[in-house]
């Protein structure tokens, strides 16, 4: 990996959706603040051509039930555009929402133990999504699990429907 097998800007497309709970839009600034902060991501040739050269400018959306990777060099060139099935994610965000609810909760509640208790199973489900991102990404991107659990964070951030 080089210093330009990186993202440099997100832009998330959450057009539609209702306004983020003060708590989701907490959980969406600190990963895309870790996402730029540290993040490795690099696109591999096709067909015997070499990818555009990072670092990346990523558009996330949701388009026709589809995870959508729309990919920029920073100078403007079209990078790469890819579509993911959101069908292996449902119930891996279904049960991340669930227990983020609880977490949220348990915060303004309950004592230390208890909170860690659920943080704990909140951040396996979180573990289990970023596997699902870079099975679904294999053959597309070249990423790490750290970035993958971030972009899991969007991925969700974009499913919440208030």
């Amino acid at each position: 990996m080089t210093d330009t097998d990186r993202i440099v800007n997100i832009a998330l497309d959450d057009s539609g959706l209702p306004a983020p709970t003060p708590e989701i839009e907490q959980e969406r600034r600190v990963a895309i603040f870790d996402l730029l902060e540290e993040n490795t991501f690099a696109l591999p040739g096709r067909e015997g051509k070499p990818a555009p050269a990072g670092p990346y400018n990523l558009d996330l959306s949701i388009r026709d039930r589809r995870l959508v990777f729309d990919l920029h060099t920073q100078s403007g060139e079209k990078a790469g555009e890819f579509h993911l099935s959101l069908t292996p994610f449902r119930q891996v965000i279904k049960d991340y929402f669930q227990i983020c609810a609880s977490y949220f909760d348990a915060v303004k509640r309950l004592p230390p133990s208890q909170i860690e208790a659920i943080d704990m199973g909140r951040r396996g489900i979180h573990n289990e999504g970023s596997r699902i991102l870079l099975e679904r990404l294999e053959g597309k991107v070249v990423t790490d699990k750290a970035t993958a659990r971030r972009l899991f964070t969007l991925i969700c951030v974009l499913h919440f429907k208030g």
